[in-house]
């Protein structure tokens, strides 16, 4: 063989290797994230760390996508692995979160408050990754699987209890959540049985297991942080958010309110996408709005003569007024554990933040006292599987 052919063996040779290394620098390239909106590009089967290998997709959101994984470094556990987007943002939320999750796991080292559980996190490509143990359905879509079917008395009662321990619990360690809603509250297992609903004639789950955490951690916010105006999902946003009054931990309480509320029902309270309508609404539940923040209000423009400017004869006014009534005509029963329900619901919806009830003063309510005293309430024993 000629010293020409030797050297267009070998110059063929290094084209070969160097087209390998570029092919595999644009596969990495690809999977490491979409160029269009920062998700990652993955499939079942991939493995991340040489540790977690992805099972299927649980779900997404703006922030990026959930997926659940098997942990070859933990005997295969099963995880669920937040991928957050690869864009500048979203990594400095992540980032945000990830410093509240570390605060949880120092003060709560036994995970007895609640709350999720961040196991691990990594960054992937630009990608900022949260480890948490796996969890199930959200209180929100189980009730949707349900066909919007409310949740037992006894069942509300217990996941209730647990939502104020651990937004207690989160406030005790001067932490806001500020989003607080159905789909942030995940059942730790949802199986269910079957039973027969005689009044709506259908079949209804009952869960089996009413043990809930908290998530989301996203918009947390220490007290010394910065406070942004607006946060909260509108239909559980406090009366002070909508008026630009400042908030802090009642507005928590707020939430935690509208979401028992739903949770009876079986529908939001406050369905709305419009803060004047959102506050006529409330005017509607829960009587006017106290002079003191309406005068202290940046939002004048909502308020005329120290009123609510809202014409009930519109099409708007009218519509306010047939989707809502005072609280206590919402009752589905007039036995003792439903209003004492009612009674609480009073003193989480109350406007002033200063007034509004306190979750460790809430955690005592009479409502919760069959958790507490059980043999005080035989009546609540009997009613666990069938009461409304």
């Amino acid at each position: 063989m000629g010293k020409t052919d030797l050297y267009s063996l070998y110059k063929g040779f290094l084209d070969c290797i160097c087209l390998c290394f570029t092919s595999s620098d644009k596969a990495a390239g690809n999977n490491a994230r979409d160029p269009e909106n920062g998700h990652l590009i993955y499939k079942c089967g991939d493995v991340l760390e040489d540790r977690y290998e992805i099972v299927n997709t649980l779900g997404q959101g703006t922030f990026g996508k959930v997926v659940r994984c098997l942990d070859h470094s933990r005997g295969r556990n099963q995880i669920a692995l937040k991928i957050i987007k690869n864009l500048e943002k979203y990594r400095e939320a992540a980032k945000l979160e990830i410093n509240v999750l570390e605060k949880i796991s120092e003060k709560d080292p036994h995970n007895k408050h609640h709350c999720v559980r961040m196991l691990d996190w990594f960054d992937y490509y630009g990608h900022v990754c949260i480890c948490f143990e796996l969890l199930s359905l959200s209180t929100f879509d189980f009730l949707k699987a349900n066909n919007f079917l409310p949740y037992p008395i006894s069942q509300i009662r217990h996941m209730a209890h647990q939502i104020c321990h651990a937004v207690s619990f989160l406030h005790d360690n001067k932490l806001t959540h500020t989003d607080l809603k159905p789909e942030n509250i995940l059942f730790v297992n949802s199986d269910y049985s079957l039973t027969y609903n005689t009044d709506k004639k259908c079949n209804e789950r009952r869960i089996k297991d009413t043990t809930v955490r908290l998530v989301d951690f996203g918009s947390a916010t220490f007290n010394h942080e910065h406070h942004s105006a607006i946060i909260s999902t509108r239909h559980y946003r406090a009366p002070e958010v909508i008026l630009e009054l400042g908030w802090s931990h009642p507005c928590d309480v707020w939430s935690i309110g509208c979401i028992l509320f739903e949770y009876y029902k079986g529908f939001t309270l406050f369905q709305t996408h419009d803060n004047k309508q959102h506050l006529a609404m409330m005017e509607r539940i829960q009587g006017p709005v106290p002079q003191r923040m309406i005068q202290n209000s940046r939002k004048q423009k909502y308020f005329h003569c120290g009123r609510l400017d809202w014409n009930e004869c519109s099409k708007a006014g009218r519509h306010v007024k047939a989707k809502c009534k005072p609280l206590r005509k919402y009752l589905l029963s007039h036995g003792r554990e439903h209003h004492q329900l009612f009674d609480l619901l009073e003193k989480m919806l109350e406007y002033e933040p200063s007034k509004r009830i306190c979750l460790p003063s809430a955690l005592h309510h009479p409502f919760f006292l069959p958790l507490v005293h059980p043999e005080r309430n035989q009546v609540w024993r009997n009613s666990c599987d069938m009461s409304r």
